[in-house]
């Protein structure tokens, strides 16, 4: 099993059990959040706030108490939330780069350790990146976030960096740089935009995809409206790299899978800790075998 397929099985236990634990201790509450698109091409980039995406777990902060993006609680330790404002809050559970299973871990554990020495969440961070219930525009609540921050005693409370670009080079600049140090992508947003719940074009998301070569070695079966059909493909790399392609593929690859020994060309978005593609999706099929 990939750690792509792990994380979404692990994504998959966290939901289930934040959700049986905040059926026992609160009613669950479902917050209302906008979410990014993917990337368009902008005429002016100054006009946005360009910060990076990390790759942790979106919380959402009522003022009392924090919640994945689902809704469900999440028991973190009683001092790691002391002090922080009553201000509704939206951002990311965060530990560091590549290190998304840890925090993971972290997160999923029964019980919080309240001991400051022994407790995972001492270096979780919870990084701000917008405010639902500010009525302003991105702008101005990028200035009441950095006064929340620069107020608030907390050393668990961070805020994303958001900074402002001239020219649509530094763009591809600050992106390589995010991916060159093991970083997910970028997220750009409009200054004059206002919170928006649900998919909101004012907000982007900025990933570079590499491409790498392949050979099929075996199948899995579709499941739901795949039933019958391909559900993934196996592949080696010439490192000997072995995981699952399912995404990328048209219905038609479905009903006709590439031929065992087919060399295809597949797109990812940098690498796992073991060295496994990332979000690898079929891209073509290279040549046969």
């Amino acid at each position: 099993m990939n750690k792509y397929v792990l994380r979404i099985f692990f994504t998959f236990i966290l939901s289930v059990h934040l959700s049986s634990t905040a059926q026992q201790t609160t009613q669950k509450f479902k917050p209302n959040i906008q979410h990014g698109v993917s990337y368009q091409k902008v005429d002016d980039i100054s006009q946005y706030y360009v910060s990076e995406k990390l790759d942790g777990i979106r919380g959402y902060w009522d003022g009392k108490q924090l919640f994945t993006r689902r809704g469900n609680l999440i028991n973190s330790p009683s001092w790691f939330t002391q002090h922080w404002p009553t201000y509704p809050m939206d951002g990311e559970l965060w530990l560091a780069r590549g290190q998304f299973q840890l925090l993971l871990s972290c997160a999923t554990k029964r019980i919080a350790v309240e001991n400051k020495t022994t407790s995972c969440w001492r270096s979780v961070r919870f990084m701000i990146f917008d405010l639902p219930k500010h009525l302003g525009d991105f702008n101005e609540r990028v200035i009441k976030m950095r006064t929340l921050f620069v107020q608030n005693q907390s050393v668990y409370l961070a805020m994303i960096d958001q900074v402002k670009l001239e020219e649509l080079s530094a763009l591809d600049h600050k992106l390589d740089e995010v991916i060159a140090t093991h970083g997910e992508g970028l997220m750009l947003h409009l200054a004059s935009a206002h919170y928006q719940q649900g998919r909101n074009p004012a907000l982007m998301k900025l990933k570079k995809y590499q491409d790498a070569e392949a050979t099929v070695i075996g199948y899995t079966e579709g499941k739901g409206k795949y039933q019958n059909q391909l559900g993934a493909i196996k592949v080696k790399t010439s490192d000997g790299i072995i995981f699952k392609i399912g995404s990328g593929l048209s219905d038609i690859q479905r009903a006709n899978p590439p031929k065992i020994g087919t060399i295809i060309t597949f797109k990812y978005n940098g690498l796992t800790q073991a060295g496994i593609p990332r979000f690898a999706r079929f891209w073509r099929i290279k040549a046969s075998g």
